[in-house]
């Protein structure tokens, strides 16, 4: 009896121990969504050692790909909500219930911190006619159906945009598709399209060389990396309300994870994105730094999803209607 009050006592012990147990005791498990080398791998292993030495731990990263990032979000939905399997996502999760692919979206987690997202352009040759995206857009209203746009098809990125623009002034333009945006861009510097909305980092080393223009960013205001670019909203002051606008990277954990554990996450990867190595990393790719988390960042990825769920709706792209999902139209 006596041995068993003992162990009894030992055993209540050790659960103490473990309830009051600082956060992290042991590594950690990043889960990216992508393949590796790819735009959120290299995201997630440039932020991962500024998170280590912020958390003092280890973070392993895995990399988890398929069904366009459904693999990873359900495997960390199945963990265990204690924040030491986390994952390292992109927006795809925000389009997989519209594009029919899964139930689970963002809603389903909290953001510990959306790190940055990258921006969208309107590129042309540079010996193009178009000098300004004002002179594009006239171009595009006085003769509708006659200038050609590089396109990825349904739900990539230029029709995407092509969707916001539209909402905002007349845009009857001929979309040409290729097989994604680099093919897209050659195709356009071999006189195929006029013109082409892409993502800057696809786009700038042929900006920097001189052999392609940015007209606009796809951008509530001009971006560093594009000096002397305006925004898209110079010419179409009403895409404002759709903005900001594009592809993210960011950190996630269940929903049900303890506040204290989230704060901690929370804490250490704000630290992490403030390290010059990252920043430059992101400045390099063509991305605008964001850095926040809880609530402002719910409100991003709310917004987002609206914006992007009710562009695809509208260029054909959605699988199911995002009025039948509860996703406002904005």
């Amino acid at each position: 009896m006596i041995r068993t009050f003992a162990g009894a006592l030992a055993a209540l012990a050790l659960s103490a121990g473990v309830a009051t147990a600082e956060f992290p005791e042991r590594e950690l498990l990043g889960v990216v969504m992508w393949g590796a080398g790819g735009a959120t791998d290299t995201v997630a292993r440039a932020i991962n050692p500024a998170a280590e030495a912020a958390l003092g731990k280890p973070i392993v990263v895995l990399n988890k790909s398929g069904g366009a990032g459904a693999i990873s979000t359900a495997y960390v939905n199945a963990a265990p909500g204690d924040g030491y399997t986390f994952l390292y996502g992109a927006e795809n999760p925000q389009l997989h219930p519209v594009m029919g692919v899964g139930k689970l979206d963002y809603s389903n987690f909290y953001p510990v911190n959306i790190l940055g997202r990258g921006v969208a352009v309107v590129v042309v040759p540079e010996g193009s006619k178009y000098k300004t995206f004002g002179e594009l857009m006239d171009d595009i209203k006085a003769n509708p159906g006659s200038v050609k746009m590089g396109s990825t098809g349904p739900g990539g990125l230029p029709s995407t945009v092509s969707a916001l623009i539209s909402n905002s002034a007349p845009f009857d333009v001929i979309a040409i598709p290729f097989d994604g945006e680099g093919p897209g861009l050659t195709a356009m510097l071999g006189g195929e399209v006029d013109f082409m909305p892409s993502g800057l980092s696809a786009a700038a080393e042929q900006i920097k060389a001189g052999k392609m223009r940015a007209l606009a960013v796809v951008n509530d205001a001009p971006v560093d990396t594009l000096p002397g670019v305006p925004a898209v909203t110079e010419t179409l002051p009403g895409m404002a309300s759709y903005l900001p606008w594009g592809p993210f990277y960011g950190v996630f954990v269940k929903k049900d994870t303890p506040d204290d554990v989230k704060a901690k996450l929370v804490a250490a990867f704000a630290t992490a994105a403030e390290s010059a190595e990252f920043q430059t990393l992101m400045a390099n790719r063509g991305n605008v730094m964001m850095n926040i988390s809880g609530e402002e960042a719910e409100t991003f990825l709310v917004k987002w999803q609206q914006v992007t769920a009710w562009a695809l709706q509208d260029t054909g792209g959605a699988k199911v209607s995002p009025e039948s999902l509860g996703i406002p139209r904005p």
